[in-house]
């Protein structure tokens, strides 16, 4: 009613109500920036000279600038990543008998007048929720959503979605422009960067985006979907939701790459949030970033859950005991521990049920007794043998035998001779070195450096842990860390541990300090007040004042704390292209959240590792068994009617029982297949690039099977190589399927498909994967025959 209402309008007359509303349009809009200005201004003059002078004393007075400087240097991160795009919608609702209906304006921050009147509703906000749910079949109150397209800060176009002509005035009515903002948005080029889906989410999106905070929710979704991008705003949606349980354990973001994290880093900012830990399962390990794969078949074996098992019996291991006793030289005695005792003192050691190297502690401290103990009874025994000869001659006399007769009494050593023999054996290299041997400190880069040297350990422990062919993983000491070895990496730590006594020594020291600060503190704030009437306790707490009172260096920020500690606990984690992961890497990141507040993204029907999942209930009934849920996105925004039919093809033949999303699109050219050798690419590249414009936005991907990789490369010197973060701002990239995971381009170039196939178990879903990064051209390679699951939808070129 409403397009068929507007089109009976003169085209002069509603040239002149388009420009209209654009001029009111942008009236606002100009006063929406004026405002973040304004803010901006603010948080910058709160950072530069701190709150302003008030009551109170001088304590109270540092109080409230660190928290004020804390918070504008958070709200001004914030403004600062909104420029783009800061106003994007409005809703208008319906008109009742008391008058017009609320108009509200969309934004990716929430912003108020100085009146404190709301100017731009935060998009995550319970009264910005119609603008992503409302339909022409269930439009609420709504009787029209606008959406505004801004460059810079101009207004450059606006559609109209009419819900209720009735609820417009006439001025309005002549003004109803545009076409689907969403469609739009999906014909524009790529620029390399994946942009915010915030001022076109769609219902079911939105359902993604707004689910509880609690338990694990799976998006599975196909190609095109969607999902990277809605797990993402929800991200931003959960922390504006739940600050405060969030901020301070804050949200974790796992990739599968260095270039995905690179696609994704503008999203979060752009949607007012900044403080969000990205890393990939190569990065979870702190101070590694393992980027070098695994064949499929080592792979395999890493990602088995067994393999906890391997690491957990390849620590025992290094907890030896020696068949015939301790014997070691020192202080020119050879001093002895039976092999019962040893046994003893190593069992005593692992009944503490605590890591390898806190154990180690107790193993030491026990051997070294056992040592002092025997050294003293050699000791003993030295001296005794002149007494009695003596005794045994009639000669000893009655005071010296009353003196022998008292010390039998007491013990060998007493609690001072004992603990200074300890440190005097601790000192001599040959004690240190034997106890070294029997329980080593480790790390658990040893620990597994070790490992993979010795084929028959491996073996060994990978028959005992029922996972045979470990002598797979062999390989010499020194060689490059890959991202599969990871999670073993952060198995190996739980079971090492650390031995910190000394650093737990000076944090006790550090915290008596601390805890009496915060007695002091704690008296200040309840004898002071606060900024404009709030109480101290209000704005921190005691504690947390000590702390910044104390610390001279800058403030970390929650990410930064998070990704330098192994044992974080997240709020929230995020896995995405998680159908990836191996059983693990789920370990580690389940480790990691320990609420098991999770949002896993992906898609089955794309898993290309080996070691990945065959199922979600594979990977997560293991940790919360009947107790996650799912929600599947089946609708392809990205990529043309045209090419996902072909990629269908493939899918059906080699994941039947999965269902492709349906494309919302059906433009552009067909998908071709060229018969081509590898030296014809840089005019088929020229083309392509030409057909997709060439300039600003607009990317080129060459997609290409290991086996034709060099070639391709030798023929397209100027193209970008690899899954780099700045590949993705070079027009052309030469990629592996593996590589392209997660990513689009305006134009992809298959190279030699048959070789996709058949390079790895997962051959078909690589290829799956390949055919649909597109959003507008596909063009297929091959110098051989095409194989038989293309040949039936493609076009000859």
């Amino acid at each position: 009613m409403g397009r068929r209402q507007a089109a009976s309008v003169k085209p002069a007359e509603a040239e002149e109500a388009r420009r209209t509303a654009l001029r009111a349009e942008q009236a606002y809009v100009t006063r929406v920036y004026e405002r973040l200005d304004e803010e901006r201004g603010s948080a910058e003059a709160a950072l530069r000279e701190g709150p302003a002078a008030g009551g109170g004393n001088v304590f109270q007075a540092r109080v409230e600038s660190a928290v004020a400087t804390e918070e504008a240097a958070r709200r001004l991160a914030r403004l600062a990543g909104v420029e783009h795009g800061l106003c994007f919608g409005r809703i208008d609702h319906r008109a009742d008998a008391d008058g017009p209906g609320d108009t509200f304006y969309i934004g990716r921050i929430g912003l108020r007048d100085a009146d404190r009147e709301p100017m731009l509703i935060d998009w995550r906000a319970a009264a910005a929720r119609p603008f992503y749910t409302a339909t022409p079949g269930a439009p609420g109150t709504l009787a029209r959503r606008r959406h505004l397209h801004l460059r810079h800060r101009e207004v450059a176009r606006l559609d109209d979605e009419v819900f209720d002509l009735e609820g417009l005035d006439e001025a309005e009515r002549r003004g109803i422009v545009g076409e689907a903002a969403l469609l739009a948005t999906l014909r524009r080029g790529r620029t390399g960067r994946m942009s915010d889906v915030v001022a076109t989410i769609q219902e079911e999106q939105d359902q993604v985006i707004r689910s509880g905070l609690q338990g694990v929710l799976v998006v599975q979704g196909g190609p095109g979907t969607g999902k990277t991008v809605a797990a993402l705003h929800r991200a931003a949606y959960l922390l504006y939701t739940h600050r405060d349980v969030l901020e301070r354990r804050g949200v974790l973001v796992v990739g599968p790459n260095a270039t995905f994290l690179r696609y994704i880093e503008q999203v979060l900012p752009g949607l007012g949030e900044t403080d969000v830990a990205l890393a990939t399962v190569g990065e979870l390990y702190p101070g590694l970033k393992a980027t070098a794969r695994d064949t499929p078949e080592v792979a395999v074996l890493k990602g088995d859950i067994r393999m906890a098992d391997v690491v957990a019996a390849a620590v025992r291991e290094r907890q030896r005991t020696p068949a015939d006793g301790l014997r070691v030289d020192a202080d020119g005695l050879t001093l002895v521990v039976d092999a019962e005792a040893c046994e003893q003192i190593r069992d005593r050691a692992r009944g503490l049920r605590l890591p390898h190297n806190v154990q180690r502690r107790r193993f030491v401290h026990d051997m070294l007794e056992a040592l002092a103990t025997n050294r003293a009874e050699q000791y003993e025994r030295i001296m005794d043998e002149p007494l009695e000869q003596l005794a045994g001659s009639g000669e000893m006399p009655k005071w010296l035998q009353e003196l022998i007769d008292e010390a039998e009494d007491e013990p060998l050593l007493d609690e001072t001779d004992l603990r200074l023999a300890k440190e005097a054996l601790w000192q001599e290299p040959a004690v240190r070195k034997a106890l070294d041997e029997l329980w080593p400190e480790l790390t658990p880069q040893q620990l597994l450096a070790d490992l993979y040297a010795s084929t028959d350990v491996l073996a060994r422990l990978g028959e005992q842990a029922g996972l045979p062919g470990c002598d797979l993983l062999h390989r010499p000491p020194g060689s490059a860390w890959t991202v599969s070895d990871v999670p073993l990496l952060d198995e190996a730590a739980e079971h090492l541990g650390e031995d910190d006594s000394a650093e737990r020594a000076r944090r006790r020291a550090a915290d008596a300090a601390r805890a009496e600060e915060a007695r002091y503190a704690a008296e200040v704030m309840e004898s002071t007040g606060g900024t404009n009437m709030i109480p101290i306790s209000d704005l921190i707490s005691a504690g947390e004042l000590a702390e910044r009172h104390s610390d001279g260096g800058p403030p970390l920020t929650t990410a930064q704390r998070a990704m330098s500690d192994r044992q974080w606990a997240y709020g929230h984690v995020i896995v995405d292209e998680a159908q990836e992961l191996s059983e693990m890497a789920w370990r580690a990141v389940m480790r990691r959240v320990p609420t098991r507040s999770l949002t896993v993204v992906g898609d089955i029907a794309q898993t290309g590792s080996a070691a990945g999942a065959a199922s979600w209930g594979q990977m997560l009934d293991r940790y919360v068994p009947g107790r996650w849920r799912e929600q599947r996105l089946m609708v392809n925004y990205r990529t043309p009617a045209a090419i996902m039919r072909v990629a269908s093809d493939v899918l059906a033949a080699v994941a039947p029982d999965q269902t492709p999303p349906e494309p919302v699109r059906d433009d552009g050219p067909p998908p071709r297949a060229v018969a081509l050798p590898v030296a014809g690419l840089p005019a088929l590249v020229r083309d392509e690039l030409a057909g997709i414009g060439d300039g600003a936005e607009g990317r080129l991907a060459v997609i290409t099977s290991a086996a034709r990789h060099a070639a391709v490369l030798e023929v397209l010197p100027d193209a970008a190589v690899g899954a780099t973060p700045e590949a993705l701002d070079s027009p052309t990239v030469v990629l592996t399927a593996e590589e392209a995971k997660g990513l689009e381009f305006d134009s992809v170039v298959v190279v030699d498909p048959a070789g996709v196939l058949a390079e790895s178990p997962k051959g078909g879903q690589d290829l799956y994967v390949a055919l649909t990064r597109p959003t507008r051209r596909l063009t297929i390679v091959h110098d051989g025959d095409l194989p038989p699951l293309l040949s039936g939808s493609l076009a000859g070129g």
